[in-house]
């Protein structure tokens, strides 16, 4: 399948990042690419997984990107959904602006608190997400800049400082997960085309990278289809990560 691109590898990553979840919320608010993932993942291998329209709608099946469910099987008003996040029964996928080697994120600010040379979104729903759900991450653009040695404001608690579980990192050059014995990040795959020397280059600290790091897995016929022709037909993936 030499015609799989870089964004349909990178959905197809994020879709594993829902595997063995279940019927939980999947709430991928980062972009295209996770929120492709998690209704890619439903539509295959991980029916009962809980999905939504983008908004209060619990769609009665995955919906395309960009467009409001046609049948719904629940609704999930502000007080409910703040009930699944207290009780750890949503997986949520947020896009750092900063992330460190234990998974400490920052969306706040840029700079030193007292004086920031960049405001960001603010805190929002990070403390809670990564103190009480499953959390993982997505990065449209690997560098030093978003994978730095110290975020400079904590937003979402990495394993350090006492996190739920922070599940994972995918980003357009690799997967990244905390199987270490000090929950430090480490390299899980690469994704084809890109070398263990191209990720390392582009992380701001020193990754734990096993002595054989393999690809990232493609996706298989079935996957593509019902990406390319179901739930992602005008290509709003390609957008996140330029083929």
């Amino acid at each position: 399948m030499s015609d799989v691109t870089r964004a349909e590898v990178c959905a197809v990553a994020c879709a594993e990042l829902f595997r063995g979840d279940g019927e939980i919320v999947a709430a991928a608010v980062a972009g295209f690419v996770p929120m492709l993932g998690s209704r890619l993942a439903r539509a295959t291998f991980e029916p009962d997984l809980l999905t939504t329209d983008g908004g209060p709608t619990l769609s009665a099946e995955p919906v395309p990107l960009g467009r409001t469910a046609d049948a719904a099987e629940g609704w999930l008003p502000f007080r409910d959904h703040l009930w699944l996040v207290l009780n750890a029964r949503r997986h949520v996928v947020m896009g750092p602006s900063q992330i460190d080697r234990y998974g400490n994120t920052n969306i706040s600010c840029i700079g030193d608190w007292e004086r920031p040379s960049r405001q960001l979104l603010g805190s929002r729903g990070g403390p809670g997400n990564t103190l009480l759900n499953p959390t993982s991450y997505w990065v449209p653009k690997h560098s030093t800049r978003v994978f730095t040695g110290k975020v400079d404001f904590v937003s979402g608690v990495g394993w350090d400082r006492g996190a739920h579980e922070i599940r994972a990192v995918v980003s357009n050059l690799a997967v990244l997960d905390f199987d270490t014995p000090d929950h430090r990040m480490r390299l899980r795959s690469v994704h084809p085309g890109v070398t263990v020397d191209d990720v390392v280059a582009a992380t701001g600290f020193e990754l734990v990278v096993p002595d054989e790091v393999p690809q990232t897995r493609l996706p298989d016929a079935e996957e593509l289809r019902v990406m390319r022709e179901v739930l992602d037909p005008k290509g709003l993936r390609e957008r996140e990560v330029p083929a």
